[in-house]
């Protein structure tokens, strides 16, 4: 069966432990997940270029409704203006994903006629906080290290 965007989860939380406080607040949110790769081509590649994956990036975006008693919005806001990290975990229905610690690259505000306003959010992750974390696959209730 098909998962909707609507089912899945978004949490967050202090950096430094599992984000655990579900932001409700958010649409349109995407995780773009990528690898960097080394050329490792030899004569035995029978003339075919071969690369190897090497470093994993994540980059997360999402809009956030403008709600200043919102705590997901708030902790946004401060991290952005602070330059301070804060936990985020982006899973599918069981909230099973990338579980980090991340800083906010973007926050631009989007103030349409037509519309409510939303902040575009982009956050990449860190290691800046005491105890920081790297990036981890977390499956659904636990998290684990490795690739997804």
């Amino acid at each position: 069966m098909a998962i909707l965007g609507l089912d899945c989860k978004l949490y967050h939380g202090t950096a430094g432990s599992t984000a655990s406080t579900e932001a409700t607040n958010v649409k349109d949110v995407k995780l773009s997940l990528s690898a960097g790769s080394a050329d490792i081509t030899t004569r035995s590649s029978n003339g075919w270029r071969v690369k190897a994956a090497t470093l994993k990036e994540a980059s997360l975006t999402f809009k956030v409704l403008y709600l200043s008693s919102d705590s997901f919005f708030t902790a946004l806001k401060t991290a952005y203006l602070g330059n301070s990290a804060l936990a985020i975990r982006v899973g599918d229905d069981t909230a099973a994903g990338l579980d980090a610690d991340w800083n906010v690259t973007q926050f631009d505000l989007d103030q349409s006629l037509e519309e409510g306003v939303w902040i575009d959010v982009t956050c990449q992750p860190t290691i800046l906080s005491t105890g920081g974390r790297a990036p981890s696959w977390a499956s659904g209730s636990s998290s684990s290290t490795g690739n997804p």
